[in-house]
């Protein structure tokens, strides 16, 4: 009879679960009835649900924290690695740039280049009559006990008939070597590198000059010649002699003619007159082109002296070649500006 009443109790506690998941719980003192208590199958079926949804939770947990530990190992891996390929030797490079630009920045490169160009104006400039003047004035360059001759023999002329600053090498914070390109009176292109030493507001050549070569003369390539529009260059020839007449008379209101609309050219005003148009090319091309012209002016005639021959006295002549960008409106050629022309090198030389 006990076991009896166990197993009853049992099917009454199955039954009222079964009531609460139905949504239907036993109102207190309400014992289910054997008929309301559930199938095997649908034990099993609910057990099988409740199992599945545990272990489901679980995985898809374990299963982003592992996506999530990946992708960081992935990242520090490729962040390590990158450093490997390119990071090695950026410290030191990086601390050489450093070094360089705080030195650029703490050097006074301005007062060194205008420091250098009255040194080579002094240094270039000789003569046995001006030898003693000459020392006087290096010495004012020099620090105390320099040589003021700076190893010049006391012979032989040179006259220097200009010079500019070619460029700068700073080495340190204090230290640089300015460089000259000067112009003798030996027709000779030179460069003089000049060391220099700063340091707060002092200044003063450190060193011996260096006589360097000057730069070499480029080989410029041959430029492809652009098919030309011969229409357009006897159309060209014939109206831009007016446009340039008045260009070189600075004329406004006749090159006003020949302009397009909102352009503006001021013209030579009147520092020569115009001779000829020598050359026009004009490219095949749309109703806006660039085009080259050759033009002779002539220059002033200056008084040469009496002892001036016919050829002296002559004014001279130059030739000069303009690039002018040129507009086609109405049937004529309008010029909408006009500068210096470079010819466009095709490759290495």
């Amino acid at each position: 009879m006990a076991r009896r009443a166990l197993l009853d109790r049992g099917d009454e506690l199955e039954a009222g679960s079964e009531a609460v998941s139905r949504g239907h719980a036993p109102t207190h003192g309400q014992v289910s009835s054997p008929s309301q208590a559930p199938s095997v199958s649908e034990l099993q079926f609910a057990e099988r649900v409740t199992s599945h949804w545990r272990g489901a939770g679980g995985r898809w947990l374990v299963w982003v924290g592992r996506v999530v530990v990946w992708a960081v190992i992935v990242l520090i891996g490729y962040r390590g690695v990158l450093a490997i390929v390119s990071g090695q030797s950026s410290p030191a490079h990086t601390a050489s740039q450093r070094t360089a630009v705080s030195a650029s920045a703490a050097f006074p490169v301005a007062l060194a280049e205008a420091y250098a160009l009255e040194f080579g104006d002094v240094y270039l400039n000789f003569s046995p009559a001006t030898a003693a003047s000459r020392g006087k004035e290096l010495a004012a360059f020099l620090p105390a006990g320099a040589d003021p001759e700076l190893g010049w023999n006391g012979a032989g002329t040179q006259q220097l008939l200009d010079e500019q600053v070619a460029g700068i090498n700073v080495r340190t914070a204090h230290a640089a070597v300015v460089t000259l390109l000067a112009r003798l009176s030996s027709g000779s292109l030179i460069e003089l590198g000049v060391p220099v030493y700063a340091s707060a507001d002092s200044i003063a050549v450190s060193g011996d000059p260096a006589l360097l070569p000057a730069p070499a003369t480029a080989g410029i390539p041959v430029a492809d010649q652009a098919a030309s529009d011969q229409a357009a260059e006897v159309a060209l020839q014939s109206q831009l002699g007016g446009f340039f007449a008045a260009y070189a008379r600075g004329d406004q209101a006749t090159m006003a003619r020949f302009l397009t609309p909102g352009a503006h050219i001021t013209g030579l005003g009147g520092e020569v007159t115009f001779g000829a148009i020598d050359a026009v090319h004009a490219p095949a091309g749309g109703s806006s082109r660039a085009i080259s012209v050759t033009v002779t002016w002539k220059l002033p005639a200056r008084p040469a002296g009496r002892r001036a021959g016919a050829i002296a006295s002559a004014p001279a002549a130059l030739q000069m070649t303009y690039e002018l960008t040129v507009v086609r409106r109405g049937g004529t050629w309008d010029v909408q500006s006009i500068g210096a022309s470079v010819p466009t090198a095709q490759g290495p030389p």
